[in-house]
């Protein structure tokens, strides 16, 4: 177990990423609590999922950017050297060819800073809101 010194949380991972303190309540909110060399490209995943799911509310779940419609489609967040994208592990699976060159997990690709490709991003978040997979 690992406790964070700033608000005394316990984490089974050594110095996990996390919020101390309040949570975001917007995603405006949580992009600027973010280092600002990365702000602008979570602004713009931002703006592509919003081209991709016009209709999809925005939520903070998880502690995460999040676009909902009945439950969460998927979510994105700022890590150190990636964003992390996560529609789900039918997502992922269904894209595997496409995402050669991502690394990626049960339910999440790690998209590098500078290497955000809209089209993809666009069309994972239409499937997922189209089939009814979600995170």
């Amino acid at each position: 177990m690992w406790k964070c010194p700033k608000c005394g949380r316990e984490f089974q991972k050594k110095e996990q990423s996390h919020y101390c303190g309040e949570k975001p309540k917007t995603i405006d909110e949580y992009i600027l609590r973010q280092d600002t060399d990365k702000q602008e490209e979570l602004q713009y995943i931002r703006r592509i999922l919003h081209s991709a799911l016009p209709d999809a509310e925005e939520r903070i779940s998880w502690s995460m950017p999040t676009f909902w419609k009945k439950h969460n489609i998927l979510h994105f967040a700022a890590s150190k050297e990636h964003i992390g994208f996560y529609p789900g592990p039918e997502a992922v699976m269904h894209f595997a060819e496409e995402l050669r060159g991502y690394k990626t997990d049960k339910g999440t690709i790690r998209i590098p800073y500078g290497k955000i490709d809209a089209a993809l991003i666009e069309k994972i978040a239409k499937w997922c809101l189209e089939t009814g997979n979600h995170a």
